[in-house]
């Protein structure tokens, strides 16, 4: 049996979790800081679970392309980016 689905599916599951859970917090709170982190969890998210994982698995040619790559860096820079002010804002 291959986990790798198994794992692609745990990963995007957790990762939305925590932007549910992140966007629920800034919700009730309003607290602006709250909703950089949210959004930075949102493009980390996006990025790593399905530019990275899932579409690499769906079609694997897609898995080495150079520009796919680059394009998932710079979301993980600006996801990085907005936690990081987030933490600084708070």
């Amino acid at each position: 049996m291959d986990a790798y689905p198994i794992v692609i599916s745990i990963h995007i599951i957790v990762g939305f979790l925590l932007v549910y859970f992140a966007a629920k917090a800034f919700k009730k709170t309003k607290y602006i800081p709250m909703l950089y982190l949210t959004l930075g969890f949102l493009l980390i998210t996006i990025e790593d679970t399905i530019m990275g994982d899932f579409l690499g698995f769906v079609d694997p040619s897609f898995a080495n392309d150079a520009n796919r790559e680059l394009s998932e860096e710079i979301f993980e820079i600006f996801g990085f980016v907005l936690v990081l002010f987030a933490i600084l804002k708070s």
